[in-house]
């Protein structure tokens, strides 16, 4: 019978297994050979490979490989790579338990409304999601600029004015569809929180799966449906437990690139397994890692994304993180004492 290895695929078939073996009995991969000539690539005014009009082509800046192999980040070859990705994670757990423990600027009047008004707690928190923080000295800039009550019935008009890296208002269909159907979904439900919370013997994942697949609205990503689960979650609003990304198809969610780099596989489950992997053996909640992938996907010279965060990385993460990815630096030696 067929034998299958932990990566889902036929032992003799799975480029990591083979790898590995052939690495173990000394035996080197097989370069291939072509007794044709290789043709020389043409250019563009010679009839070089054509992308679509409004096609972007982004080439990935990465560290030299040297050799690195983990199993938990198989796509990552480099240790530099690896520790990098560590760093991300470091500040995207900072991040989270900062909005758990001590809110900065909007973030904290979600936390404080939801002890007074939860319908506008909670309506705040989608157009936070929806609008997104600016990576600017004034992240809340575009927010506070057009931001609505629940009780007016009014929504956000933003126009032109910028948008959140990580927003979830698409251009082209305006933003008035998507908060027009996020009215209409919690309405549906009796309340925001009635549309959040579901039925009460759920459980904080099924919660989490219920609500993510209810609020694709328009033009509302998989990247902002994340974030404002995360929001709600982590500003006690309701009780659920982003405990996975939900990586879909789409190419051009920068997430879902990342991840695909970093773990070595393009099929959804297989990267919802993968993550779920690393972040228990790293030890950091999965609320984390979407935040993380989009900063690692990033050139390395690029500002990280903040979304308006005030804090930094944190050591500890980063270092226990490194270590689980062995990207860890060795401990100097001692030098000798002087005789």
């Amino acid at each position: 019978m067929p034998t299958f290895c932990r990566h889902g695929r036929l032992e003799e078939r799975c480029p990591v297994c083979v790898a590995k073996a052939k690495k173990a009995s000394g035996e080197a991969a097989p370069r291939r050979t072509s007794s044709a000539p290789r043709r020389p690539p043409r250019t563009a005014s010679g009839g070089a490979t054509r992308t679509r009009p409004g096609v972007v082509v982004r080439k990935e800046a990465r560290a030299a490989e040297d050799g690195y192999a983990n199993e938990l980040v198989p796509g990552l070859r480099a240790t530099a790579d690896a520790a990098r990705l560590a760093e991300e994670l470091g500040f995207a757990v900072a991040r989270v338990e900062e909005l758990q423990l001590a809110a900065p600027g909007r973030y904290g009047e979600v936390a404080r409304l939801a002890g007074e008004d939860r319908e506008e707690a909670f309506w705040l928190a989608f157009q936070i999601a929806a609008l997104g923080p600016l990576e600017t000295d004034e992240p809340w800039a575009t927010i506070d600029a057009v931001r609505t009550t629940w009780a007016d019935g009014a929504d956000p008009e933003p126009g032109e004015l910028p948008l959140g890296p990580r927003a979830g208002i698409d251009r082209r269909r305006g933003a008035a569809a998507t908060f027009a159907a996020y009215r209409a979904w919690a309405q549906r439900a009796g309340s925001q929180e009635a549309a959040f919370a579901g039925d009460a013997a759920w459980t904080p994942q099924r919660r989490f799966d219920r609500a993510f697949e209810r609020l694709g609205l328009p033009g509302f990503g998989r990247s902002p449906r994340f974030e404002l689960l995360v929001l709600v979650s982590r500003l006690g609003l309701v009780e659920l437990e982003p405990w996975t990304l939900m990586y879909g198809t789409d190419a051009t969610d920068p997430v879902v690139v990342a991840a695909k780099r970093v773990f070595g596989i393009g099929d959804a489950i297989n990267l919802s397994r993968r993550s779920s992997e690393l972040c228990a053996e790293a030890g950091v909640p999965a609320a984390a890692l979407d935040l993380a992938l989009r900063n690692f996907g990033q050139p390395a010279t690029a500002p990280r994304l903040r979304a308006a965060a005030t804090v930094g990385v944190d050591d500890e993460v980063r270092a226990r993180v490194a270590r689980v990815l062995g990207a860890a630096p060795a401990p100097e030696e001692p030098s000798d004492a002087a005789s």
